[in-house]
């Protein structure tokens, strides 16, 4: 583990339950919790989905590219990426020997998280199609950033966590 940073990194696709394991995480580890997403919206005020109606995906992944170097530069505790933070090179790099915790599900299990009438830009026509989609475009991005990857899917945010803290081999306090 890295001396600076955060003790955990949480990447995956959306509803895959990094914001709620992240906060059970942090609560159980006794450090912050931080959300790249909601530093996001808290620096611009306004929603991601938003940002990418009006402004574009483009301009929301360069937010997202800076929300994430600065979170990873100066936060200790549990950090969550929004699903999209992996497909930048860069990102990536920044994420390069951190405890990464890839949480993974399959499509089913997506739909049935996220939901079919969300506000999720990206899922708005064929949310199945289109989750598999991105799944095959970041499937591969999310591994190659993992310490450690951890099936959500029929477990509890609870479960979900502990598992995250013992393929991590980290103690609650």
């Amino acid at each position: 583990m890295t001396a600076t940073g955060p003790l955990v990194v949480l990447v995956g696709p959306m509803g895959s339950g990094k914001s709620t394991v992240g906060g059970l995480l942090a609560e159980r580890l006794g450090v912050p919790y931080r959300d790249t997403d909601a530093d996001i919206v808290a620096a611009t005020g306004r929603e991601i989905s938003d940002l990418f109606v009006d402004e574009g995906e483009p301009y929301f992944r360069e937010l997202e590219r800076r929300a994430v170097a600065d979170a990873v530069a100066g936060h200790t505790g549990v950090l969550a990426l929004g699903g999209g933070a992996v497909l930048d090179e860069g990102t990536r790099a920044l994420l390069a020997g951190l405890p990464v915790a890839y949480l993974s599900m399959d499509v089913e299990e997506a739909v049935r998280r996220v939901g079919l009438g969300a506000a999720r830009p990206l899922l708005a026509v064929n949310p199945r199609r289109q989750w598999r989609e991105l799944m095959d475009a970041r499937r591969h991005l999310y591994t190659e950033v993992a310490r450690v990857v951890v099936a959500t899917d029929d477990r509890t945010p609870e479960e979900v966590a502990q598992a995250v803290l013992d393929a991590l081999e980290l103690k609650d306090v």
